[in-house]
């Protein structure tokens, strides 16, 4: 896209803007981004690890971008205050930095340790936490700096369900405005960005109901979120290879968003037990995807239901070589069923 301020900045005119996003290692980041280049690059988009960060002594970013800040990787880190040192090392070298401001962690310790950082609120004006930043109002995202808002792009263009993919897009705005890109540039790219394979991703519609795909759920944690992101009630696929880890959200949230279950793969019979130990009786043993997705949209014809959500709280080795087959599957069949009945 084309920058207006890292145009000016650069002395570059109204050169095209050229962006590498990748998610290796920032060495091999840096090295191929200049191997597959016939130009210089203006930017490069790295997602960095907390173990890249630590072993990192020069990588000094010109945005820095902190989504989330929840406990991880402690078997290395040892404690929860390191493991924030070590992700704090990378904004404290950026010369802007971009904050989630709906994350509870970063929340708390706000402006005491970043009071010249940029922050974002899905939840409104009255909820972000400095006198600069991007917020959601009204339906759109809105720019405020000088202490004068500027709308940049309605929220809905985004194709992909749930507040943590709005959070994702509000931090990826503020990163573009801070960029230099151009206000047009950026609702063109939004409305036709089709979403994430795999991570909620919006396959179909027929009837009124929106087929989702969110085989990346591989956990009760994820499964929970996909569920809490759609509309309901929705008619849920789940099931695989099951994984140690409390299921209780999950469940609550089934019983709280779900007029029906369907379950497929080798921990059918065991979430039909805990389904039932927690009152839900409204679920069907399909055993495959193939006999589960002409069945779920019999099932939301008949609850009036809007969502039809894959979210399988899974592995996927019992049936899948990994879970992105699975999606792929689940998608091949849905478009093939409905192009069937249309």
């Amino acid at each position: 896209q084309r920058g207006r301020g890292a145009e000016e900045q650069r002395g570059r005119g109204a050169e095209e803007k050229t962006i590498l996003s990748t998610q290796h290692s920032v060495l091999s980041t840096q090295h191929s981004a200049l191997s597959t280049s016939d130009s210089a690059l203006d930017w490069i988009i790295a997602e960095i690890s907390s173990y890249q960060i630590e072993s990192s002594v020069s990588l000094a970013p010109r945005i820095g971008v902190w989504t989330t800040f929840t406990p991880d990787h402690l078997a290395r880190h040892k404690t929860l205050e390191n493991y924030y040192d070590i992700k704090a090392k990378l904004l404290r070298r950026s010369h802007l930095q971009i904050f989630n401001g709906d994350d509870p962690y970063l929340h708390k310790v706000g402006l005491s340790h970043w009071p010249d950082a940029y922050w974002t609120s899905v939840k409104g004006k009255d909820f972000l936490i400095s006198e600069k930043g991007f917020y959601i109002e009204d339906g759109w995202i809105v720019e405020l700096q000088n202490s004068t808002p500027e709308r940049i792009v309605e929220a809905s263009a985004l194709r992909m369900v749930g507040e943590h993919n709005l959070q994702n897009l509000l931090m990826a705005v503020a990163a573009a405005r801070l960029a230099g890109i151009e206000r047009d540039a950026i609702d063109t790219a939004i409305r036709e960005f089709p979403g994430v394979a795999h991570r909620l991703e919006h396959i179909c519609t027929w009837q009124g109901i929106d087929f989702i795909n969110d085989s990346k759920a591989t956990n009760y944690d994820a499964a929970e979120v996909g569920l809490a992101s759609v509309k309901s009630p929705a008619i849920l696929i789940a099931g695989g290879e099951a994984k140690p880890g409390d299921d209780t959200g999950w469940l609550a949230k089934i019983q709280a968003k779900a007029a029906a279950v369907l379950l497929i793969g080798a921990a059918a019979p065991m979430f039909a037990q805990r389904l039932q130990e927690v009152g839900y009786s409204n679920y069907e043993i399909v055993e495959t995807m193939e006999k589960a997705v002409p069945r779920s949209a019999e099932l939301a014809k008949h609850h009036q239901a809007p969502v039809v959500l894959l979210s399988p709280a899974c592995a996927s080795f019992d049936r899948y070589p990994n879970f992105e087959v699975r999606g792929d599957d689940f998608r091949k069949l849905c478009l093939a069923w409905v192009g069937k009945e249309c």
